[in-house]
């Protein structure tokens, strides 16, 4: 018997459109930045932390880099979701729902980025791939960052993005997966719509799920207000920090696995290697479902 080796047939990209939302593969952008101290007492502040005041050659925590480098369209140039209108740097996909999926980031031992640096980030379109979903189409953006100081590379990040269908009426949730019992370290986080607000603040997003109940229910079909995924990842590496505070992250991996809302409590989780060299991370929703999982090696 032979193997059908046919690709399953696209339902909202043609050839010709796939074909060219991926010429954007191989297209960069680069920002210019300063690490200042602002951003870094607002994230403070928000996460409940007791930190000294940040003063220039302060090393910056792992993922507070996101408080930089902030796309800042003018209003007119704001798609209906709050996003950037598409066709940029990004490629104009045809989707309404994006999130982010995941990513990789890799620091620089001995060159950590620090409060007062002049910094660059140079950004590449890596990949751009179709994938049939159970309920539409997902298509598949992965976007490499390498950011540099003074003192040469600091950090490599590589962000996957995804792109979905508009949720139909009746449209079944992906069957979900039980998060892992009993961690060594666990804290409960109640995500309410000010907590969201301050860290669409901080990030300047003006992407709509997070903040505008009314949309998020009403267009995208969520139950309630989606907290970033973004943010659930800087709490996990915030609960290494205050579990290890003198600990050095070399690399960070981390996938969204399940959308995660500002009804109830989450809880993050942590559990060392036994040879203390990483920290299984990972975040459940109030039912006890996996909604992120990640991995911090140590130096």
């Amino acid at each position: 018997m032979t193997e059908n080796t046919t690709q399953p047939e696209l339902r909202t990209f043609d050839v010709a459109t796939l074909a060219h939302l991926q010429g954007w593969t191989g297209r960069t952008d680069t920002l210019s930045d300063q690490i200042t101290a602002a951003p870094v007492r607002g994230l403070s502040a928000m996460l409940d932390r007791d930190d000294p005041a940040p003063l220039p050659g302060m090393a910056l925590p792992p993922l507070w880099h996101w408080l930089y480098f902030l796309p800042q369209p003018s209003q007119s140039e704001l798609g209906p979701d709050g996003h950037a209108r598409r066709g940029g740097f990004l490629p104009p996909v045809p989707l309404p729902r994006r999130m982010w999926a995941g990513g990789r980031l890799h620091w620089t031992l001995g060159n950590p980025l620090r409060v007062g640096d002049a910094v660059q980030r140079t950004s590449r379109i890596e990949s751009v791939m179709h994938k049939p979903g159970r309920t539409g189409d997902l298509l598949f953006v992965q976007v490499g960052h390498a950011v540099h100081n003074a003192l040469g590379l600091a950090l490599l990040e590589e962000h996957d993005i995804v792109y979905r269908a508009a949720a139909r009426p009746g449209e079944p949730a992906p069957p979900p997966v039980p998060a892992e019992p009993g961690a060594a370290w666990q804290r409960q986080v109640c995500p309410d719509d000010v907590l969201l607000f301050r860290y669409s603040a901080l990030t300047f997003n003006g992407h709509r799920i997070h903040y505008d109940r009314q949309y998020v229910t009403g267009v995208e079909g969520y139950p309630g207000l989606v907290v970033h995924g973004p943010l659930i990842a800087t709490l996990l590496v915030d609960l290494l920090r205050r579990q290890l505070p003198n600990a050095f992250v070399k690399s960070f991996d981390f996938k969204a696995v399940r959308p995660t809302f500002d009804l109830q409590p989450f809880r993050l989780n942590g559990q060392p290697s036994p040879d203390g060299k990483s920290v299984r991370l990972w975040a459940q929703d109030h039912e006890g479902w996996l909604t992120m999982q990640a991995t911090a090696e140590l130096a």
